[in-house]
């Protein structure tokens, strides 16, 4: 894969644009998921993805081979969306996590489906709360599993920096994580003494 990927490159840096068509399309899943997570909308997702390679097209040839490619792709990603996210200047209320790519279980669950939608959604608020430099680093560490020396490239930041940024974020989600655990538990508390003995 490592041969062929580096093939790949050799021909689409000299022009060859179906070589290069063959890496968006090796890498457009995990640029578009980088992009929604960060986005939080599928269509902006969308472009930026599109934009992301259109960017890695345009400086193809000031690309360092010393470098993973796909580092330096979620890196241009990862940059245009804080971005779109600084221009915006509001916070985002909808990151979807999407699931990664696994082998359906053949006995579905409904109690766990559920909580896993629910746990989905919490940590969708708590991604919101960061942010864009957090938040991308936290989605960069734990679901592209990149080193701090790789956020650091990828972010343009000291790997003190990254690792400060991590364990704030990682701070204040577990801080919200709690809150959100102990407002359900009142809730639930509250509810069953409210319902009428049966």
């Amino acid at each position: 894969m490592i041969t062929l990927e580096a093939e790949w490159l050799q021909k689409a840096i000299a022009g060859d644009e179906s070589a290069f068509t063959v890496l968006v399309e090796t890498y457009q899943r995990p640029v578009f998921n980088l992009c929604y997570r960060m986005l939080g909308d599928p269509q902006e997702a969308e472009d930026a993805a599109q934009e992301t390679f259109w960017r890695a097209y345009q400086n193809l040839r000031r690309y360092d081979s010393n470098r993973s490619f796909a580092t330096w792709l979620l890196s241009i990603a990862a940059h245009y969306c804080i971005d779109q996210q600084r221009k915006r200047r509001i916070p985002i209320l909808s990151i979807e996590l999407l699931p990664e790519e696994s082998a359906p279980d053949s006995t579905p669950n409904p109690e766990k489906v559920v909580s896993e939608m629910e746990q989905s959604s919490q940590m969708r608020k708590l991604l919101s709360t960061l942010g864009p430099q957090d938040r991308a680093a936290i989605i960069l560490r734990y679901w592209y599993e990149f080193s701090e020396e790789e956020i650091a490239k990828t972010l343009s930041l000291t790997v003190s920096a990254v690792k400060s940024r991590l364990h704030r974020a990682r701070k204040e989600m577990a801080q919200g994580w709690q809150e959100t655990q102990s407002r359900q538990q009142a809730l639930a508390d509250r509810r069953k003494h409210e319902s009428p003995a049966v």
